[in-house]
């Protein structure tokens, strides 16, 4: 129907909600990662460029021996600077400015390099076309001039040719870094600038690596969150139901329970009342008559079993517990039966030597009603004969089994579903609280049943219980 509204499905919002989180988690920590590590190497890729270029600019002031007239390399490069002008001699200049151009050329792995004037007067290049052009609107020139320090970028190939200077002689396969380069005067100005676009392979490789380890290390610290973060709530959804699905178990127990207390206290008092009628009048009854009164005493005893069966269901069970033997409580419940045996014909496997002395935590009134009710049903599953097999197994991890199997008519499928459930029964005649109250007790102290049955091949009913301390 329209009007009822579904339940809220925790399982499937947080599934949703923490994959978004995580995900949104580990593609920011991947982005904010995989920049400064991109970062942070370019810029240690311009530290070095700049400590080769100034150091080569140094080698060459000290080569060129203009003797004591006080210049720098970098105010010395312009070219519009005659030797006059700079009060040094011609040839020393011109040979100081061809090394140092030489070495532009000969750095590896450049794409163009080119000395600019604080103007944007492209002063040297390694592509000739740009020599002796102004080149405006350089916004890394400016940069440079006015912090004094180097400045590198990083650029993906399609960007190549997007400036003016970018003419390259090699055009970039890849990844390529733009370095400019500050040459310093006497006064510590900015005398020109030294462009260099690079293609450090070797650099370019550790940056495809660091991106693709960082890229999965988010990938898969996040899935790691999501999924612990989903099997969690998988576990308390799971844990969640279980509790419901008792606490209604419960709820249907106390009700069925106290519904059950107040039939059997209803009935027990009529139903003696009638069985006490029916007896006073077999006394006195004819033949005809005696046959009917003697059914009336059987259906009674009948329903007074089942106020019996009420009566235990209903009342709460004990939880005093005490060290019972299990091989001698067997003995017990088997001996309880020895006539029903007998007359059916069954075939009791069972060796009280071979049983391991060990005692469980039980109560042993309540032991015995679990061990009656499980035989019981059992030898009502052979009537006409078979075997009966009862095993103890030796104790582990504080455990103790007891195994108890019947050649009867077993089991369907569904019916093992059911079997548990109160108030239903494949005994004719039955009321279907047995092995419930057996499921009960076993629970209570800490123990549980398993039941395993095929459609005539027969019953296993396991009944494990907690070793009792060992004082």
């Amino acid at each position: 129907m329209d009007g009822i509204r579904k339940p809220f499905n925790l399982r499937k919002w947080f599934s949703i909600v923490s994959l978004a989180v995580t995900g949104g988690a580990a593609i920011v920590s991947g982005a904010i990662l995989s920049n400064f590590f991109v970062t942070e190497a370019i810029k240690r890729d311009a530290m070095l460029t700049r400590q080769f270029i100034q150091s080569i600019a140094e080698i060459e002031l000290r080569h060129a021996r203009f003797g004591p007239v006080g210049v720098s390399f970098g105010a010395i490069l312009d070219e519009r600077l005659s030797a006059q002008d700079l009060g040094l001699e011609p040839e020393n200049l011109a040979r100081a400015r061809q090394e140092f151009f030489d070495h532009l050329r000969q750095m590896p792995e450049a794409l163009l390099a080119t000395v600019f004037a604080t103007d944007g007067y492209v002063i040297w290049s390694t592509n000739p076309l740009l020599i002796g052009k102004t080149l405006p609107d350089n916004d890394e020139l400016e940069e440079v001039i006015e912090r004094r320090e180097a400045v590198a970028g990083g650029h993906l190939k399609g960007t190549a040719g997007s400036k003016m200077e970018q003419q390259f002689m090699r055009y970039p396969e890849d990844i390529y870094i733009e370095n400019y380069v500050p040459l310093f005067d006497r006064d510590g100005s900015v005398a020109s600038v030294v462009e260099i676009y690079k293609e450090p392979r070797e650099l370019i490789y550790s940056l495809k690596r660091g991106y693709l380890l960082i890229w999965l290390a988010a990938f898969l610290s996040g899935a790691a969150v999501y999924l612990c973060l989903r099997w969690i709530i998988i576990r308390a959804a799971r844990q969640i139901d279980t509790q419901q699905r008792e606490l209604v178990e419960n709820k249907t127990l106390v009700a069925l329970g106290e519904m059950s207390s107040a039939v059997a206290h209803g009935l027990r008092n009529p139903l003696a009342s009638i069985r006490s009628s029916a007896e006073v009048a077999l006394e006195v009854a004819d033949p005809s008559t005696a046959k009917n009164l003697t059914d009336i005493v059987t259906q009674v005893d009948r329903l007074s079993k089942w106020v019996r069966e009420l009566l235990q269901f209903s009342k709460p069970i004990s939880d005093e517990r005490e060290a019972v033997k299990i091989d001698s409580a067997l003995n017990n419940a088997l001996s309880t039966y020895e006539v029903q045996i007998h007359r059916a014909g069954i075939e009791v496997d069972w060796t009280p030597e071979a049983a391991p002395a060990v005692e469980v935590h039980a109560n042993g009134a309540l032991l015995e009603q679990v061990l009656n009710s499980v035989l019981s049903n059992a030898i009502e599953a052979m009537p006409r004969g078979g075997r009966l097999g009862v095993s103890v197994a030796p104790p582990e991890h504080d455990r103790v089994t007891i195994e108890i199997v019947d050649t009867g008519c077993g089991m369907s499928a569904k019916q093992i579903e059911k079997v548990f459930k109160p108030f239903y029964t494949t005994k004719r005649g039955g009321l279907g609280v047995g092995l419930v109250l057996v499921k009960r007790i076993m629970e209570r102290f800490g123990g549980n049943v398993v039941l395993d049955s095929k459609e005539q091949a027969g019953t296993t009913v396991r009944l494990t219980f907690k070793v009792a301390e060992q004082e």
